[in-house]
């Protein structure tokens, strides 16, 4: 019964990472950008909230029986997403192509096929 939980919370979470990094086409080109990366272009409080969103996919992680190793693994890259994210203009290039949510979802697929 765990195994059908576990599936259908990354399903969830794949959906989530999807939202928040790749939603939108941008128009003339191959990039998508998501929620996170248009919150992102909000001073101040953009970058925390896209944060506290992808952190999101790491408690849930844990939830899931993540290992510490896996956890720290996809804390840095919220880290790296919220750290360069919030450099103003670089920052939000940045977001075109460092998808850190669904990177961390296919690490956590990767795992739990194992």
């Amino acid at each position: 019964m765990k195994r059908v939980w576990a599936n259908q919370d990354l399903s969830d979470l794949e959906r989530l990472a999807g939202l928040l990094d790749a939603q939108f086409g941008i128009p003339g080109t191959r990039f998508r950008i998501g929620l996170d990366g248009l919150f992102g272009l909000i001073p101040g409080i953009g970058d925390g909230a896209g944060a506290l969103l992808s952190l999101y996919i790491v408690f849930k992680a844990r939830s899931l029986g993540a290992p510490t190793g896996l956890l720290l693994r996809m804390l840095l890259n919220v880290a790296i997403d919220s750290l360069v994210g919030a450099i103003p203009v670089a920052g939000d290039l940045f977001d075109l192509v460092y998808k850190a949510n669904k990177r961390n979802v296919r690490l956590l697929k990767k795992h739990l096929e194992d």
